[in-house]
């Protein structure tokens, strides 16, 4: 029997309504489940009991989109930052690349045992040492040489362990949980003691987080013309560090807003962890402990990178959430089988 095409097109029409009237219905994991690669435990349970009653209007923990923002340390939270810290190892590459223009170097700590091989003995000289070769390897140049530079070592840059390509040494746990404060109006940024343009250029692929959100540890820049064209100069002079104390300062500078969560992974979070809990209203925080040797590293109290001690101890007494990577986790990288 023959239907008039009117008739039918009101069958398609109700039939698509009602399909999406049951998508609209089912619970996330239909689509995608929030938080897939989290296990069951009180960690994920608590997590999302915090953003659902930060959504429901009317509730006592209520909290307008406008104010919903999240902060996340980088170095440890997001991604890897053993065996040293990423930006690190893109300097110790540079200065083998800048070491034909500075025949010194073979002479000059920690230069030459880098040049050697010898991280043991580079590292002897401190964070003194460390400063002198991030101020050698990143300043000299323009915002846009700099960039064009980080992006190309990304594109070939390996782990020293696993041999991946860095930006696969993200952690898919953490990847979820931006995407899924997101999806509930947060707005997300990352805080990191890593250099702002350093990270800037990658985090909005690695991340979704934009450039704009991004604060982090700055050197001295300066405007200039160099042939009739305007350029930023990196100069090879700290001026921000984006660390402990410099966090909340840093949030409150280029942010504007006091965040209501924070993640982060050692004791260089903890100023900003202290300062978003103990506003008025709702505030949480979470620790990332290391505690996974096989699938990632274990480390705290002593490690040098991400050194997590004073935060640990505290946690318990300040109701911080402490993840536990080992049984928290379900996967923490998404090249895991």
């Amino acid at each position: 029997m023959n239907r008039p095409l009117h008739v039918v097109d009101a069958i398609i029409a109700s039939l698509i309504t009602g399909f999406v009237l049951l998508l609209v219905g089912l619970p996330p994991a239909f689509g995608q489940e929030p938080l897939a690669s989290w296990n069951d435990t009180q960690a994920k349970a608590r997590i999302m009991k915090f953003v659902e009653e930060t959504v429901k209007q009317g509730g006592d923990g209520y909290v307008v989109p406008e104010d919903r923002i999240a902060v996340f340390d980088n170095d440890g939270t997001l991604w890897s930052e053993q065996p040293y810290y990423v930006q690190l190892g893109f300097a110790l590459d540079r200065v083998k690349t800048l070491a034909p223009q500075h025949p010194e170097w073979k002479a000059k700590e920690p230069f030459r045992s880098i040049l050697e091989g010898n991280l043991k003995d580079a590292a002897k000289g401190g964070e003194k040492g460390i400063v002198e070769v991030v101020m050698a390897t990143h300043g000299g140049m323009t915002t846009d040489q700099f960039n064009a530079i980080v992006d190309t070592w990304f594109e070939t840059a390996k782990h020293p362990k696993t041999g991946r390509p860095y930006t696969e040494m993200t952690y898919q746990p953490m990847r979820e949980l931006l995407d899924y404060l997101r999806s509930n109006g947060f707005t997300t940024y990352i805080v990191s003691g890593g250099g702002v343009e350093f990270m800037r250029p990658i985090t909005e692929k690695l991340y979704g987080v934009p450039p704009q959100q991004v604060v982090g540890s700055t050197i001295l820049t300066q405007y200039a013309i160099v042939g009739d064209i305007p350029v930023l100069k990196r100069l090879p002079k700290i001026d921000f560090v984006d660390d402990g104390p410099g966090k909340p300062a840093g949030i409150n500078k280029f942010i504007g807003r006091k965040p209501i969560f924070i993640a982060g992974n050692s004791d260089g979070d903890y100023e900003m962890a202290r300062w978003t809990t103990a506003a008025k209203g709702p505030g949480f925080a979470m620790i990332v402990h290391h505690t996974d040797a096989d699938r990632e590293y274990a480390y705290d109290r002593q490690s040098p990178f991400g050194k997590l001690d004073k935060a640990l101890d505290e946690a318990e007494k300040r109701n911080w959430l402490v993840v536990d990577m080992k049984n928290d986790w379900k996967k923490i990288f998404s090249f895991e089988q």
